[in-house]
């Protein structure tokens, strides 16, 4: 499964499917833009992952912001011969804590969680019509990696309840990211057997090490190179990619405290607004 990961899930849209992409985008990106809840799907649901990333593509063009990075997640069970998805992250959503414990937003009507996460940046683009990556292929991208948090959230409550395709169909559920420490020596992959925990409001919500997923941090990056490559994307270098919840996901409210520890060396926290 790890080789075939590679397409991501890329193809055609249906031509049945083009138009329903259309609606369904407009309603996210505006429903973001507001700050306000959908409590329902709004169109029908994308059945495959070409659907999915058919919303995605419109809703990226409709929404205008900068990129910063992709959040890489876990499709499981594997879906159209893929075992991950991707979504972008705006610039505008990314925050370096730097000591500090930044504030993040969730729909509070919706849906939100935080996740413990390698961040890995990229440091050249990936040759041009290159489709398919080796793990060494992949890292030799990289200039570094941090530790950090992502903030999963949509508008719609159920975005995690009916499959990958629909997750993908709304940014892939992301709505910020928290960069925290560099990771030293991060070439040598010590890092894929840290324990990472992940806290919120003190108490412990989960454990877990970033080499248990899949082919790791690293193999998320793979995946996302020629996922993108794929979808005709092209990767920057200064980008962020948020490799995947190392603990889990875990659902947070308004008002939450996160805090994600790394090897009990590093410690990266954020408190949780409303949108």
């Amino acid at each position: 499964m790890i080789e075939s990961d590679n397409r991501g899930g890329a193809g055609l849209a249906s031509n049945e499917f083009s138009g329903e992409a259309q609606r369904i985008a407009e309603a996210f990106v505006a429903a973001r833009r507001e700050g306000r809840a959908l409590p329902d799907y709004p169109g029908r649901l994308p059945a495959t992952l070409a659907d999915g990333y058919a919303v995605q593509d419109v809703a990226i063009a409709l929404n205008g912001s900068t990129i910063g990075g992709w959040k890489v997640g876990r499709v499981n069970p594997p879906l159209d011969g893929t075992e991950r998805l991707a979504g972008p992250i705006f610039a505008d959503r990314i925050v370096e804590a730097d000591g500090d414990v930044p504030g993040m937003t969730i729909f509070s009507d919706g849906f939100g969680a935080a996740e413990a996460e390698f961040l890995l940046r990229v440091g050249a683009t990936p040759p041009a019509g290159q489709t398919s990556f080796t793990r060494d292929e992949a890292k030799a991208l990289i200039d570094a990696v941090h530790v950090g948090i992502e903030v999963a959230s949509s508008p719609f409550p159920g975005i995690n309840d009916h499959g990958a395709p629909v997750t993908v169909s709304d940014f892939g559920n992301n709505n910020g990211l928290v960069i925290g420490a560099a990771v030293p020596g991060w070439r040598d992959d010590a890092f894929e057997r840290w324990p990472v925990e992940l806290r919120i409001n003190g108490a412990v919500i989960g454990r877990g090490q970033a080499v248990d997923m899949l082919d790791g941090a690293i193999g998320a990056a793979r995946f996302l190179f020629g996922a993108l490559a794929m979808r005709g994307i092209a990767i920057e270098p200064g980008q962020w990619i948020s490799s995947g919840a190392v603990t889990g996901v875990h659902p947070v409210g308004v008002g939450d405290r996160v805090e994600a520890r790394f090897d009990d060396r590093f410690t990266v926290a954020c408190g949780i607004e409303a949108s």
